[in-house]
């Protein structure tokens, strides 16, 4: 039986973050694109609003067409609606009228959603006060400082979570700029299953989908000095060591902080633990190992410090939600890493 079709919409203002809307809309549109290839129905119809329908400029200066004033804008014909985040969010966060709407939305829509510091335009709204959140790792500190009593998992991808154990269904969030894209892909996932959501993935070239707890910048994009002034040369450090000790007390050694300190700054300037990050860089490390079909489950393990490929499976499946071994068959080589 062939699905409704459902209204995909995304909020622009002036100033907005162009990727944070492009990227979930051609994920959406390129899975309208795979089910017409099998013969069904397009599923998502795509909708921009604005304060008022025609032209808003982006951060990067280029003008996008919003369709329809989103005070005009039927909200029970709506099923998914997004908002981006930007430069220009700043100057959206006392706007009553906004607001008011995402308020109103709330309780009609079924999926609202954020992308980048549009996050804060959510909180701001008052409806992030029950739910996890996250959001671009350089907005960490000041959503933090605006909106102290919201749980905020800084090192989260995004907040969707359609079994309601980690995160939200109705009202969630993701983190930096393209991972609105990997946001997007899980609605698709949800909505036509993982197949076609795989079949999107390979369509835009994305290496892989990742899930929404996973990190939200790789260990070879990790935040730069200017960001991380205390933390740079341990970050830089880490990825060269990971089979040495890297226990809270040898990593605070290392920074010249106390181990308290050493937590404290992480939480600050990267939303996350020591612990944590650590394992984060030896997972990702360890699926580059194994998409390139280097070495075996066990010699990866060892070589990221991983005590035992035991270790390695329940870090995997806690950051990847899925085995070693089903990565490197799906990621690697033909044929992909032995178990041992």
């Amino acid at each position: 039986m062939p699905h409704p079709p459902l209204t995909f919409s995304c909020l622009i203002y002036p100033g907005f973050m162009s990727l944070d809307v492009v990227g979930p809309l051609q994920v959406m549109s390129s899975a309208n694109e795979e089910l017409v290839r099998h013969g069904r129905a397009p599923l998502y119809t795509l909708r921009l609003l604005a304060e008022a329908p025609g032209p808003v400029a982006c951060s990067a200066g280029f003008e996008t067409l919003a369709q329809a004033a989103y005070a005009d804008e039927p909200l029970s014909g709506t099923h998914t609606l997004i908002v981006p985040g930007g430069q220009g969010v700043a100057g959206q966060l006392d706007n009553a009228g906004l607001l008011g709407w995402l308020q109103r939305a709330e309780p009609v829509v079924v999926r609202l959603g954020s992308v980048c510091s549009g996050a804060l335009l959510l909180a701001q709204a008052g409806l992030l006060d029950s739910r996890p959140a996250t959001t671009h790792w350089e907005r960490v500190a000041e959503f933090r400082a605006r909106h102290p009593g919201i749980d905020l998992q800084g090192d989260r991808l995004h907040t969707y979570d359609p079994t309601g154990v980690h995160g939200d269904a109705h009202v969630f969030t993701s983190a930096g700029v393209s991972s609105g894209i990997d946001l997007a892909l899980a609605l698709v996932e949800h909505d036509l299953g993982r197949a076609l959501a795989l079949a999107v993935a390979r369509r835009l070239v994305i290496y892989l989908r990742r899930p929404g707890g996973q990190a939200q910048f790789s260990r070879l994009v990790a935040p730069d000095a200017e960001h991380t002034p205390r933390l740079t040369p341990l970050l830089e450090w880490i990825p060269g060591h990971l089979d040495e000790d890297m226990s809270l007390e040898a990593l605070a050694v290392r920074s010249c902080m106390a181990p308290r300190t050493l937590t404290r700054v992480f939480q600050r300037e990267l939303g996350t633990t020591p612990a944590r990050y650590v394992e984060r860089v030896r997972v990702e490390t360890a699926s580059a190992l194994l998409s390139h079909g280097q070495a075996s489950v066990t010699t990866v393990a060892r070589l990221c410090g991983f005590q035992h490929p035991e270790t390695l499976r329940r870090a995997f499946h806690r950051h990847l939600s899925v085995s070693p071994q089903a990565f490197a068959q799906r990621f690697g080589p033909a044929g992909g890493a032995d178990a041992g």
